[in-house]
């Protein structure tokens, strides 16, 4: 994708995500590969009000040479692709129901079983938990990368959602799914579950 054409998209999907209540404040962030290096979105911005001529750039070694000031949790980014070297872009939320489910505690199993078709064909067969770090804590980076390898979409303890695509319209669409599944998960709690079997799971994938 064109530097301009990925600009403007990063602006009108960031200010959808941010109209429908899955971003506030300046919470969230997100990234788009470029041919030559990334685009970011700058910290302390917020999703609804992007400038597509502000958005920070970053070279291919992920120093800042364009725009302003990237994300602090650019490193939370870089773990990714590094993850998932097939990724063109990377949403990161604060959406509300992710956000509930990572502040639960948590036993042996996944926080989202596999409830829908749409969750698995979307996200996989699971969704990988993070354990909690200081937002910007460099600390992250490595187990980003290993669990970043599990699945393209992970949750962060106490903190919400980092969602990989093959494109930023994937990256977002996932992410989507995400919190609308973690939303059913937060309905469902305490209830007779029926989630899809192995052999249901596998004809998805």
């Amino acid at each position: 994708m064109h530097e301009t054409e990925a600009r403007q998209q990063i602006v009108d999907l960031a200010a959808s995500l941010f109209q429908r209540g899955f971003s506030v404040g300046t919470a969230g962030n997100i990234s788009v590969r470029l041919s030559s290096g990334y685009l970011m979105t700058p910290t302390n911005s917020s999703l609804g009000r992007l400038d597509a001529d502000r958005l920070s750039l970053l070279d291919a070694d992920w120093q800042h040479v364009g725009g302003d000031r990237p994300s602090k949790e650019v490193v939370m980014h870089r773990a990714m692709y590094d993850a998932r070297p097939g990724a063109r872009a990377i949403v990161h939320l604060h959406s509300p129901h992710v956000t509930a489910l990572s502040c639960l505690r948590t036993g042996d199993g996944p926080l989202i079983p596999p409830l829908t078709p749409y969750f698995v064909m979307r996200l996989g067969r699971e969704v990988p938990l993070v354990r909690y770090y200081r937002p910007g804590d460099p600390q992250m980076e490595a187990e980003i990368r290993e669990q970043g390898r599990r699945g393209a979409a992970l949750i962060l303890s106490n903190h919400g959602s980092l969602v990989a695509g093959d494109s930023l319209e994937g990256a977002v669409n996932a992410a989507e799914e995400l919190e609308v599944t973690a939303q059913l998960a937060l309905l469902l709690e305490g209830r007779a579950v029926r989630p899809l079997s192995e052999d249901e799971v596998a004809e998805l994938l």
